[in-house]
């Protein structure tokens, strides 16, 4: 018998079984551990394919490098966030295809009350760095965490104007965290570290930079974020993919435009263009968008005369608070499935108790 942190590193490494299968069977199991030494437990619960599948074994192979990652993990305070786990970052965890587990170094500032993405071109140019510089300043008094991938460009402008403006930061790699890539940014990564910041993988700690692995690196962007801002980009490359992502997660998304002539712009502009992104110029700008400044204590006068069932009581009390997303709201509420409480908030805006805010904020009427 491993431990569950052993089991849960060897989940990386079962083929066979895609995340949201394996998210349902630890549902079922209730850890990792069982899940592998107790397949009863989910086997015919999950769905047809589960009920006759074989119990999960785990290879000498896969015991090899579960016990090299976890000595590495000792040696570079290396953490591991588990999918049941409750600092799991809650935005991500409502995303279909949200990884099971992923490494990290530094603090779990994950779940803090505003993250933003701050993605670009690798080449970017004074123009994206000057802009890069002026929102994330005009940002510095809003309790914000950035998230970014520690590439060359507009993602390293972001992650040390985060830092010279004392925001936290999470650089997202598309590596494992033995090999920080691009190498240059290694002293960035410690800095990072020093001043409050994370630094994220799902990959092994060996596993080299790879184009093939940015897709997922930029899922996790997209997932942990409120909201994505596009300073400066083509018409493809990962930025891109990034705001599409962000777009399927219903995100938010945030783009600057810039001069018609030149190319690193275009991206921008087609995500204006076809009303995936809204333009800013300002830092205000995202605040006033995704109601940042909202701080005022919310008011139940008109929940006081409507009657409500009980599941609908459940979430005027949490927004008796504070304004919440309708992610939080699904980590808070868990006895509701998505479009259960999808449904219970729509019912509400129709009663006039709650209100869709800006940023997909809901908020009690007053």
């Amino acid at each position: 018998m491993y431990s569950e942190l052993f089991y849960r590193i060897a989940l990386q490494h079962i083929e066979g079984f895609g995340n949201a299968t394996l998210k349902k069977m630890l549902r079922f199991s209730g850890s990792a551990t069982k899940l592998f030494t107790e397949p009863d437990l989910w086997k015919t619960k999950v769905n047809k394919r589960t009920r006759n599948a074989p119990q999960i074994v785990l290879s000498e192979a896969t015991i090899r490098l579960v016990e090299q990652e976890m000595i590495q993990m000792e040696k570079h305070n290396i953490n591991l966030c588990f999918y049941l786990d409750t600092n799991y970052p809650y935005r991500l965890k409502n995303c279909t295809d949200s990884p099971i587990s992923f490494f990290y170094q530094g603090e779990p500032i994950f779940n803090r009350r505003h993250l933003l993405a701050v993605v670009g071109t690798r080449d970017a140019t004074e123009y994206g760095r000057n802009t890069t510089r002026k929102i994330l300043t005009e940002l510095r008094d809003t309790d914000l965490v950035t998230v970014s991938g520690l590439a060359y460009g507009i993602d390293t402008e972001a992650h040390q104007r985060s830092i010279e403006n004392n925001i936290p930061t999470i650089a997202v790699l598309g590596s494992g965290l033995g090999h920080v890539y691009p190498h240059s940014n290694i002293p960035l990564a410690q800095r990072i570290l020093e001043q409050g910041g994370t630094l994220v993988s799902d990959f092994p700690f060996y596993t080299i930079p790879d184009r093939t692995n940015f897709p997922r690196r930029n899922r996790i962007i997209a997932g942990l974020s409120d909201a994505i801002l596009v300073v400066e980009s083509a018409e493809k490359g990962g930025s891109i993919i990034t705001a599409h992502i962000a777009h399927s997660y219903n995100r938010d998304i945030f783009a600057v435009p810039g001069s018609i002539f030149e190319p690193l712009h275009s991206g921008c502009h087609e995500l204006i263009r076809q009303n995936m992104a809204a333009i800013v110029t300002s830092g205000q700008e995202i605040v006033e968008m995704m109601n940042w400044c909202d701080s005022q204590p919310k008011s139940t006068q008109t929940a006081m005369f409507v009657e409500l069932n009980k599941d609908e009581e459940s979430i005027v009390n949490v927004l008796q608070t504070e304004s919440t997303s309708i992610d939080k709201l699904s980590e808070t509420l868990p006895i509701f499935s998505p479009s259960k409480l999808a449904g219970l908030l729509l019912t509400l805006e129709l009663k006039g108790v709650i209100t869709c805010k800006p940023g997909k904020v809901y908020a009690l009427n007053a």
